[in-house]
């Protein structure tokens, strides 16, 4: 019986089969004989999929020992932390555009696809979802603000320039004032979630800006401690690979900067939260499907934005906050959509299909669009 349980464990559907594409990207990367850019692109792509689900599991375990409080924490500090890292090894390298399109990306991908996935899946289950009304109205408040947030340098940029007193230095600096007051009031959400108003989000197993589903097994602290600094390491090292390889891979697919940093990267580094959310639908805990989903795109806009604002100082090569317009249109219809959802406290298969019909048009879009230079 103990050997059906394991094969049966085994044969089970899981992110964790794509680990099998670790070893592949190595071979890739370090054998001169099979050395090609564009699978090892993709190859890097799948293989960061399971290690930031692993990556996210072994938060959660470490948020089941620490308590209430500080687990919220940890799963709002590391909820995005495969994202944080592609985008720092991007940074580094230069890459400002796919940054920044990773940014809006996710953002949108977090609000569209996942929530639109969440809600056709689950709604085609059961009938009517509902879920904490006030805890999402909370959250699309913020989302408006980070919404505005990413639009203004944008339309300071085009209205300075008009007026003549355009700068590059004088938009770095406007961006950089920007980022402190997004990453304060981050600061200011979880003090709200986790602390002041943690009864609104009740609902939930863990409070947080960032929800996370619930786990059956609780690990024994060094196991999650060492699967987290492992994945960790992996990611970093799968994100090198994939970054490295953008620009060989984009040419040979004929894809531009901002629709790989947009959809494919944004795609990527969210995949494991997309799969949380969809299962946490499946079984009618849409609370926590829309806590991932809308908790994702906040953390990426109030803190994951402005930490890599910061960092591109330490780099050397300064980002600001300027968005394309077709970046900023398809954030402010993302925020507007997800906050349609959000107000009536309740969602259905319908509206699953018109989330996900407003990403498909976005990501043709994209896909036409030219090359931003």
């Amino acid at each position: 019986m103990p050997h059906k349980t394991l094969i049966a464990s085994l044969l089970k559907p899981s992110l964790n089969w794509l680990l099998v594409f670790v070893p592949v990207a190595f071979a890739l990367r370090f054998v001169p004989s099979f050395n090609n850019a564009t699978v090892l692109f993709i190859v890097a792509c799948l293989a960061v999929i399971p290690l930031a689900g692993l990556m996210g599991e072994a938060t959660e375990q470490l948020a089941h020992r620490t308590g209430e409080g500080i687990g919220g924490l940890l799963n709002a500090t590391f909820g995005n932390a495969a994202e944080l890292i592609i985008a720092l090894i991007a940074l580094s390298k230069g890459m400002t555009d796919v940054v920044k399109a990773s940014i809006t990306g996710s953002i949108i991908g977090n609000l569209l696809l996942v929530l639109g996935l969440s809600c056709l899946l689950g709604g085609w289950k059961f009938p009517v979802q509902k879920f904490n009304r006030t805890a999402a109205r909370s959250s699309a408040t913020l989302l408006i603000l980070a919404a505005v947030a990413l639009v203004i340098p944008t339309v300071f940029h085009f209205e300075a320039a008009r007026l003549g007193g355009w700068t590059a230095d004088r938009e770095q600096q406007m961006s950089l004032a920007i980022a402190v007051v997004l990453i304060l009031t981050y600061a200011a959400s979880l003090v709200f979630t986790l602390i002041t108003h943690k009864s609104l989000y009740a609902g939930k197993k863990e409070s947080g800006i960032h929800a996370v589903a619930e786990k059956e097994e609780v690990w024994p602290l060094k196991k999650a401690l060492w699967t987290l600094i492992i994945a960790t390491v992996f990611v970093a090292l799968m994100s090198e690979f994939l970054v490295g390889s953008i620009e060989a891979a984009r040419s040979s697919l004929g894809l531009t900067e901002v629709f790989v940093g947009v959809i494919v990267v944004a795609i990527v580094g969210n995949a494991a939260e997309h799969s949380s959310a969809v299962m946490m639908a499946l079984r009618n805990k849409m609370d926590l499907s829309f806590g991932i989903a809308v908790g994702s795109s906040l953390q990426i806009a109030l803190f994951v934005a402005p930490v890599l604002v910061f960092a591109s100082y330490a780099f050397g090569k300064p980002m600001n906050l300027e968005f394309s317009l077709p970046e900023i249109v398809a954030v402010v219809m993302a925020v507007g959509v997800a906050g349609q959802i959000a107000g009536d406290g309740q969602s259905n298969w319908l509206e699953g299909l018109q989330l996900l019909s407003v990403y498909a048009v976005l990501a043709i879009l994209f896909f036409f669009m030219p090359a931003m230079h």
